[in-house]
C-alpha cells in the first residue's frame, strides 16, 4: 500500500526501457573519431509547437475532479513501459488508459513518461515526465535501439509535448533524481479513476462515434471479402486480416484481439485462434473493434450468413437473439440499475427456450439465483466501453453492475444463444450455433442511443446488406 503522502498507479507486467544487448549479434561503431563525425553536420531543427490537441483539452476538468479527490496527496500516473514479446522484440506500445485519460495523450505517447500531481493549498500542481530526444552530441540517438532517433525515429521534444498536451512538462531525469523509486501501486487510486471514467464527456462521445464509424467500414471490407474468405482453407484468419487492415489505415490499432468464429468456433465466446475454415451455409461470428489514435475502441458483434440467406434455424435462433437485445434497449434510461439490462435480455431468451421445448431444471433445482437457461448464454449482456473494451472494470460492483445508470455511460448490449455442438439437450438441428448481436450505446436524458444503430442488424437489413457488397 502507497503511504499516506503517495499513491502511486500504474499497469502491470513492465521492464525497464534499456536498450536490449545485441553485443553477441550487433557491433556500434564506438570510436570517437566517428562519434565527432556522426555529432556532426546536421541541419538545425527549430520546435515547430502543435496546437492543443482535441482530446487534451478534455483533460483537463478530468485532472481537476481527481485533484479534488486526493486533495493533499501526491500522485504519480505512470504511462507504462513496453512489454515484452519475445526476447528483444517488444509488442506495440500503448500507454496505460488512466494515463491516456488524464493528459490525452493517444498512441504517440512516450513509453515511461509519468504524471506526477504534486499537492499545493490549493489543489496540485501538475506536470508530465518522460524522456525526451537524445541530443546529436550523445551516441544514444544512433546506438540505442531503445529510444535512439536511427531506431525509433524523432522523439517529440519537450515544448511540443507541453504545447499539444497544455501540460508543464519536464525531463524525466529530474523526477528520477529526486525521487528514486516511484513504482507504488495503490488500488484506490485505480478504483477512483475507473470510476470517474464511468461517465463519458462530449470529446469521449465524439471518438466513441468514430470508431464505430471505422469499425462499421471493417465490417463492409469483410463482406466485400467473402469470396476470397471462403476459398481459404483458414478463411477465419483472412477475415482477421482484412478488418485488421481496416483498423490500421482508419484507427491506430485493434481494440482487442478480433474474433473471427465460423459455424461450431461461434459457440466458444472468445475464439481468436481465428484458423478453421468460413463455409458456405455456415454462421460467422464477427466481434471487433477499431481503436483509435485516442486509444478509444469500438467493440461490435454481428452474425452474418456466409451464403448471404439465413436458414430457416439460423434465422429462428437469430431473431431469438434480436428480441432479446431489443428488450434490453427497451429498459436503458438513467436511473435503473445497470444489471436490469441483462435481466430484460434473459426473460426473452428464458422464454424462447422454453417455447423450443428444451429441457431445463426447474428453478427450486438450481443453487442460488442462478438459472438454467444461463447454459446457452453464459455471459453477461452489457459491459461499460471507452478506452478499454472492458472499460472502468476496477470500478467497485456497487457502481458497475449494481450501479444506476447516468447520462453519458457508454457501454455494450450483447446477448447471444450458443448451442455446442455435442449438447444433447438441444435439438440437433440446433447444435454447432452460435449467433451474437452486440451494439455499443449512451445513455440519454431519457433513454438511450444506438451509436451503432446505423450497422445492420436485423436478419433482413443484414442479408441485403451482404448483397449489397456482393452485387
Amino acid at each position: 500500500m502507497a503511504s499516506e503522502q503517495q499513491v502511486d498507479v500504474q499497469p502491470s507486467e513492465q521492464r525497464d526501457a534499456e536498450a536490449p544487448d545485441t553485443s553477441s549479434r550487433t557491433e556500434i561503431p564506438k570510436s570517437e573519431a566517428f562519434k565527432r563525425y556522426i555529432a556532426s553536420g546536421w541541419a538545425d531543427r527549430p520546435d515547430h509547437l502543435p496546437p492543443v490537441a482535441p482530446m487534451a483539452a478534455a483533460a483537463s476538468p478530468r485532472r481537476a475532479a481527481l485533484s479534488e479527490r486526493y486533495a493533499g496527496k501526491r500522485l504519480v500516473i505512470e504511462a507504462g513501459e513496453p512489454k515484452v514479446r519475445s526476447n528483444d522484440t517488444d509488442y506495440p506500445y500503448r500507454a496505460h488508459s488512466a494515463f491516456a485519460w488524464l493528459t490525452g495523450w493517444g498512441d504517440e505517447a512516450v513509453a515511461g513518461s509519468v504524471l506526477v500531481f504534486e499537492p499545493t493549498p490549493d489543489g496540485h500542481d501538475v506536470s508530465l515526465h518522460f524522456q525526451p530526444a537524445a541530443g546529436r552530441d550523445t551516441d544514444e540517438f544512433y546506438a540505442n535501439a531503445a529510444v535512439g532517433e536511427f531506431w525509433v525515429g524523432r522523439r517529440p521534444s519537450l515544448a511540443e509535448v507541453g504545447a499539444s498536451l497544455g501540460l508543464v512538462v519536464r525531463d524525466i531525469a529530474e523526477l528520477r533524481r529526486q525521487d528514486g523509486d516511484l513504482t507504488v501501486e495503490d488500488e484506490g487510486l485505480a478504483r477512483d479513476l475507473a470510476e470517474l471514467r464511468l461517465v463519458k464527456d462530449a470529446a469521449e462521445l465524439d471518438e466513441m462515434r468514430a470508431a464505430i464509424a471505422a469499425t462499421k467500414q471493417g465490417f463492409d471490407d469483410v463482406i466485400g471479402s467473402l469470396p476470397r474468405i471462403t476459398a481459404h482453407d483458414r478463411g477465419e484468419r483472412v477475415i482477421e486480416g482484412v478488418f485488421f487492415t481496416r483498423a490500421r489505415s482508419e484507427g491506430s490499432d485493434l481494440g482487442y484481439g478480433t474474433i473471427a468464429a465460423s459455424g461450431p468456433h461461434a459457440c466458444i465466446l472468445h475464439w481468436t485462434r481465428n484458423d478453421g475454415p468460413v463455409v458456405p451455409g455456415d454462421l460467422v461470428l464477427i466481434d471487433a473493434g477499431v481503436e483509435l489514435p485516442s486509444l478509444y475502441t469500438a467493440d461490435i458483434t454481428r452474425t452474418l450468413p456466409v451464403s448471404g440467406t439465413f436458414s430457416p434455424v439460423q434465422r429462428r435462433i437469430y431473431e431469438a437473439v434480436l428480441e432479446a437485445a431489443d428488450a434490453a434497449f427497451a429498459v436503458v434510461r438513467p436511473g435503473i440499475r445497470f444489471r436490469d439490462i441483462h435481466a430484460a435480455a434473459m426473460e426473452v431468451i428464458a422464454r424462447k427456450v422454453g417455447e423450443w421445448g428444451l429441457p431445463l431444471l426447474p428453478p427450486d433445482a438450481m443453487e442460488g439465483v442462478e438459472r438454467a437457461d444461463r447454459r446457452y448464454m453464459v455471459h453477461g449482456t452489457s459491459h461499460h466501453l471507452g478506452l478499454d473494451v472492458h472499460d472502468c472494470a476496477a470500478a467497485r460492483r456497487e457502481l458497475y453492475m449494481d450501479g444506476v445508470l447516468a447520462e453519458g455511460m457508454v457501454f455494450t448490449i450483447e446477448p447471444g444463444l450458443y448451442f455446442q455442438p455435442d449438447d444433447l439437450t438441444v435439438p440437433e438441428e440446433f447444435r454447432g450455433i452460435g449467433v451474437r448481436i452486440e451494439d455499443d450505446v449512451v445513455v440519454t436524458s431519457d433513454g438511450v442511443e444506438n451509436l451503432s444503430g446505423g450497422i445492420p442488424r436485423t436478419a433482413d437489413d443484414v442479408e441485403a446488406w451482404i448483397a449489397s457488397l456482393q452485387s
